[in-house]
């Protein structure tokens, strides 16, 4: 039985990961549940799975539910509420599936209290990778990804040693604008963009998904977590989303992982690693897909995966600085605000005015991102 705690629990992820727990309850027990301000979710979860301990991370979210928490269960509100429930809840992983920069600081404590950390939040390793994979390997405890390309990786090389691979290659569905000219993209829609070809997600990373700013995230992700240079991380497009990533080795054999769609999958195999459960997942009718299509991304057109490999090959506060003004840029795009090429051209301003430190610890992170936003704002309000 392994004690999970999770950060995120209302999101997708962080429903799909409920899921998982009501399919193998001899296998996994919820202990913890953090949010930020869905009170009334995190009460339904947390009365289902008999947790622990709750956590509340917005302070006016926490002052109204605090008297609505079931008697016997443990309280943390406020902004440090989960990392303390992290570091004080026996568990023996933490599944962080928060956005943005409110998963480092618990992400941390998870590692440094000897806990492994199950990875659905991008930004942990592209913000602070150097300083999570120093505190794995310090505390010797495992990083296990959750997000379905780096989990097929991480499949894919359990027989392997990295010097054996040649390169990892991240799939892409290539967005709904995958065979759109540089003209149409000027004229692109919000309805347009929030309309995937293949996932049905939030927002924010419907929007990076159609940029392909969400694969030049997890270029730089897959460089931390699997130790290898951003020059040996590729991106291919592959339409169906069947093939979730693959790897090529030296000897020039390619393994891949194909599984149907479905968030589960990653999840659960974080979970019970090293060992495979059988689900009441539809396993793949290879037959009825037929063909499998896959083609070179356009870098001119998309110009986030050169931004990204820019980001990763340059490391310290860049990367922290590319997510940062995307997530400003993609909000100010949801708003009306700019046009739909402007995302790559902001990310690019401020990511060229940005004077890199590189061994930052985490307030210089920090400070980074504070920064980075508060260019890209400026850049929409139409300031220098």
């Amino acid at each position: 039985m392994k004690r999970v705690i999770l950060l995120g629990s209302s999101g997708s992820i962080g429903e799909s990961t409920c899921k998982v727990a009501r399919a193998l309850p001899d296998k996994m027990k919820i202990v913890g549940l953090g949010v930020a301000k869905s009170t009334d979710r995190v009460l339904e979860q947390a009365r289902e799975f008999g947790v622990e301990a709750v956590a509340v991370s917005d302070p006016r979210a926490a002052e109204k539910v605090k008297k609505d928490i079931p008697k016997g269960i443990k309280f943390y509100p406020g902004e440090e509420g989960l990392t303390r429930m992290v570091e004080e809840t026996e568990a023996e992983m933490v599944l962080v599936a928060i956005v943005g920069t409110a998963g480092l600081a618990p992400s941390l404590a998870a590692l440094r209290t000897g806990k492994d950390l199950a990875v659905a939040s991008k930004e942990i390793l592209v913000l602070a990778g150097s300083a999570v994979m120093r505190e794995a390997k310090k505390n010797q405890r495992k990083i296990l990804p959750v997000d379905s390309e780096h989990n097929a990786i991480f499949q894919c090389l359990q027989s392997a040693k990295n010097q054996e691979v040649r390169k990892i290659i991240l799939t892409a569905s290539g967005g709904p604008f995958r065979q759109s000219s540089a003209e149409e993209m000027k004229k692109v829609t919000i309805a347009q963009a929030l309309k995937h070809p293949t996932w049905s997600m939030g927002k924010k990373i419907t929007i990076d998904s159609a940029t392909m700013f969400n694969k030049g995230l997890e270029m730089i992700e897959a460089h931390w977590l699997f130790g290898l240079p951003m020059s040996q991380v590729e991106v291919v497009v592959h339409p169906q989303s069947i093939v979730h990533s693959l790897v090529e080795f030296v000897d020039g054999s390619v393994l891949a992982q194909l599984s149907v769609t479905d968030m589960c999958f990653p999840i659960q195999y974080a979970v019970t690693y090293p060992e495979r459960r059988p689900s009441g997942l539809p396993p793949l009718d290879l037959p009825k897909l037929g063909t499998l299509t896959f083609e070179a991304p356009d870098e001119k057109r998309f110009p986030a995966l050169r931004l990204a490999r820019e980001a990763g090959e340059a490391g310290g506060t860049l990367p922290g600085v590319f997510n940062a003004a995307n997530e400003v840029a993609v909000e100010a795009f949801l708003e009306g605000r700019i046009s739909f090429p402007r995302i790559w051209e902001m990310v690019e301003i401020v990511m060229s005015s940005h004077s890199t430190q590189k061994e930052p610890d985490l307030a210089a992170i920090v400070a980074a991102d504070q920064w980075a936003r508060i260019q890209a704002r400026a850049i929409v309000g139409g300031k220098p």
